[in-house]
């Protein structure tokens, strides 16, 4: 007999994205639970994706349709993650110059 898994136990992932130029806000572009999680995040993690955990906001987001945009009540939170990515690139970018310029 096998033992089934708590929902908290099994991970979830969602993937948004935005193109200003195109998007009037970002968008769920992937999503979902168990091996269908593991390989979001893979491919995040093979494409030096940045990760931030939330499983609140994990929660909230796995029950928008696939490119969808996420609703308004979002927003500040997503700007916050928005911030952080950007900050993290940006520091990124400084130390590869950094290097480039030794």
């Amino acid at each position: 007999m096998s033992k089934k898994r708590n929902d908290k136990s099994i991970d979830k992932a969602v993937a948004l994205g935005y193109d200003p130029s195109v998007d009037s806000a970002p968008k769920v572009i992937a999503r979902g639970k168990g091996d269908i999680a593991r390989r979001i995040i893979n491919i995040a993690r093979e494409n030096q994706v940045p990760l931030y955990k939330d499983p609140e906001l994990i929660d909230a987001l796995l029950h928008i349709d696939l490119n969808d945009e996420v609703p308004e009540k979002l927003y500040r939170v997503i700007a916050e993650i928005l911030t952080f990515v950007y900050n993290l690139d940006k520091e990124a970018w400084g130390v590869k110059n950094w290097i480039q310029n030794k």
